[in-house]
């Protein structure tokens, strides 16, 4: 019978890029789980910073040499997708480099006003303001305004968002505006078109109505959100190909249009098997968006991205240790896990969210099908296939078994309500965030203990 180590290389290769088996035992980026779990114990949530402004280098090669190699003449602006992690750790490691934000919601305001007030970001960053923006938000962005953060660019959600600028600006506070286009939904959507956004029929009008006769305002920018994310789909490329086409034609009344935010994130790898083309993907996003303004004769705009999973997803993982194990019938083994997925790892839950799944150690031993659960009370607290197959296996052996989910950095943290209360009163686990010293060496700080009793009763009132 195959060792565990052996039927993972047959099946899709392994070791591969930030995964490594040192004497029977897992690592990630060079990081040693096992010492990791007999210091801090289990379940652990870790976040290794490093990663975050590796993808962010990745992601602005891959930009630059796609201009270079189409002579694209506009330029290209990183801005971090800040609802997918606001967490200070993650923001201040994503600005080390160079790039700038878009936000979601009011609090990201004061949030960005903290930063700046302790020098992480100076008053020009630019501040893309996205979302169905409340008064609050709207305000917010107002004080910033007048505060000095002249980069600051709110997107218009729908076309009544502009009366508040409108009376509220000052004349000697110009405000850059962008335009959200209302974009179609996908084909297997409830929906036909996006909730968010003004339709695409009414862009122009509505600027030509109500915009264009104002001095203090310039519509800089025109941003849509394909939900999809960037994909190689005939759906992907119809939309860029559309709202391209609009951004031309608007550019044509409009000189002080220059700037395209392609909304919609770029993939990171969930799956052993995750085989995205980036370098491909990137070259075609530019190279489509230059013709399509060649035919219009129109400059090419400049390109913002904002991308969240792709940024943080990757510096993350889980480790859990197995509890106890429970045959419950002839085919199906339970591996009983020490915290829970509906509370963790929401996303598996709602929407069958798949992530990179390894034992942490035993690889010698032979392997063996399993279901995984969690320790709520609830029927769907389970995980029990990958995404490269219907199934899951883990090591078979009776020693003390541990494992991990990577690249679980998005999202995870804020949708369980971190500091909150959780289904069946699970606590929140340890959080651990690791950086890399000067000398190469790891340095860990303990960011949230695991949350205790006291904590979640005061919470419910006791």
């Amino acid at each position: 019978m195959q060792s565990y180590q052996e039927f993972l290389d047959l099946s899709v290769g392994f070791p591969q890029d930030g995964f490594d088996i040192i004497d029977d035992e897992l690592y990630f980026h060079d990081l040693n789980l096992m010492e990791m779990i007999e210091t801090y114990g289990t379940p652990l949530r870790f976040t290794y910073l490093p990663i975050i402004s590796k993808k962010i280098q990745q992601a602005k090669i891959l930009f630059q040499t796609a201009i270079l190699k189409n002579n694209y003449r506009g330029s290209y602006k990183y801005c971090y997708c800040t609802k997918s992690s606001h967490f200070r750790h993650i923001v201040e490691e994503a600005l080390k480099n160079d790039i700038h934000l878009e936000t979601s919601s009011a609090f990201d305001m004061p949030m960005i006003d903290a930063l700046e007030k302790k020098g992480v970001v100076s008053k020009d960053i630019t501040v893309i303001c996205n979302g169905f923006k409340t008064f609050q938000y709207k305000q917010y962005i107002i004080d910033m305004l007048h505060d000095g953060f002249q980069n600051i660019i709110p997107v218009l959600d729908n076309k009544e968002e502009f009366n508040l600028y409108d009376d509220e600006v000052e004349l000697d506070t110009p405000c850059n505006l962008g335009i959200r286009i209302a974009a179609e939904e996908q084909p297997d959507s409830q929906f036909y078109t996006s909730r968010l956004g003004v339709r695409m029929e009414d862009v122009i009008d509505f600027y030509n109505t109500k915009i264009v006769h104002n001095p203090n305002f310039k519509v800089k920018l025109l941003h849509f959100f394909i939900n999809s994310g960037i994909s190689d789909t005939p759906y992907y490329w119809n939309e860029l190909e559309k709202y391209v086409t609009l951004y031309c034609k608007f550019k044509k009344i409009n000189p002080d249009l220059d700037t395209l935010d392609i909304g919609g994130g770029m993939p990171f790898k969930d799956s052993l098997v995750h085989d995205f083309d980036y370098e491909y993907m990137v070259n075609e996003i530019v190279n489509r968006i230059k013709q399509i303004c060649a035919q219009h004769e129109v400059m090419e705009p400049d390109i913002i991205t904002e991308f969240g999973k792709y940024t943080v997803a990757e510096a993350s993982g889980i480790l859990y240790k197995v509890l106890g194990r429970k045959q419950q019938n002839d085919r199906e083994k339970w591996l009983m896990l020490d915290g829970s997925f509906i509370t963790n790892l929401p996303d598996v839950w709602a929407l069958n969210q798949k992530y990179i799944l390894l034992p942490i150690n035993n690889w010698d031993s032979e392997y063996e099908r399993v279901n995984l659960g969690g320790i709520t009370c609830d029927g769907q607290d389970y995980y029990n296939q990958e995404a490269h197959m219907n199934n899951v296996f883990m090591p078979k052996t009776r020693k003390v078994q541990y494992l991990g989910f990577f690249h679980t950095g998005a999202y995870q943290e804020v949708l369980s309500g971190y500091g909150g209360i959780h289904h069946c009163l699970l606590p929140s686990p340890k959080h651990v965030i690791i950086r890399r010293n000067r000398d190469e060496t790891f340095n860990f700080e303990v960011f949230g203990e695991e949350q205790n009793s006291k904590q979640v009763l005061k919470i419910l009132g006791y």
